[in-house]
């Protein structure tokens, strides 16, 4: 594929070097949004978009709008996620997000949603806990990834929620961490007075984000809709 490439930090510098050994074409990097002009004259046939949260929205809409599809891993735009959904179903355009392109961290979703389901049908007092860790330069507090387990948790089981409400029964406590040169830890933690049940998952480089993304970007290449990474897998 011809990729174009919004966004080129670390990530977006690794994920352009793991896409040209796997034969892709780098077309064109920006660190800003492209302009209608910009892409309407390009052969770019995907777009892999790690930028900010600031810019994260005008990325993905002005590739929607142009019919290219695009792969986002900026996190922290979330009160816009329905918005983003709702046009790319009216361009009939092609989107996947993810907080995490691993398929490890993939797998640490899938395994939370199933013990989650699983409080929601006991009556077990454990009290849940989320701990994520980062490199000092992580931009949000805390990680998309951290606020996805926790909107889980809260969709699975209605005895926790994000927020302390009064339908809630539990809060989710979240503590996040900014230490040098961690890429990233998070853990699911549910406490009781007999037992503790503890779910992590460690990245030891950036290789499992990195290759993560290029895979997304392939599996949906010709396909129309708003996707995530559980489509990808198959989970």
């Amino acid at each position: 594929m011809n990729i174009g490439f919004i966004g080129y930090g670390k990530m977006g510098q690794s994920i352009e070097r793991q896409a040209r050994l796997r034969g892709h074409k780098k077309l064109f990097i920006t660190n800003k949004t492209p302009t209608y002009k910009e892409l309407k004259n390009s052969k770019i046939e995907m777009i892999i978009e790690f930028s900010s949260p600031k810019f994260a929205v005008s990325n993905i809409i002005i590739c929607i709008e142009n019919k290219i599809p695009i792969v986002s891993g900026t996190t922290g735009w979330d009160s816009d996620f329905c918005f983003i959904k709702n046009t790319c179903k009216k361009y009939n355009g092609s989107f996947i997000y993810s907080p995490n392109f691993s398929i490890g961290v993939n797998i640490l979703f899938y395994l939370n949603q199933k013990i989650a389901k699983i409080m929601s049908k006991s009556n077990l007092d454990y009290k849940v806990s989320i701990k994520e860790i980062h490199h000092k330069n992580k931009l949000d507090t805390p990680s998309g990834t951290a606020i996805a387990l926790a909107k889980d948790i809260e969709n699975y089981c209605d005895n926790w929620g994000l927020v302390s409400l009064k339908e809630k029964k539990r809060y989710i406590s979240i503590y996040s961490k900014r230490i040098k040169n961690i890429i990233g830890i998070h853990s699911v933690l549910y406490e009781s007075d007999i037992d503790s049940i503890e779910i992590k998952h460690i990245a030891n480089n950036r290789t499992g984000f990195v290759l993560g993304s290029v895979i997304a970007a392939e599996w949906l290449y010709k396909k129309y809709g708003f996707f995530s990474m559980k489509d990808v897998i198959k989970l």
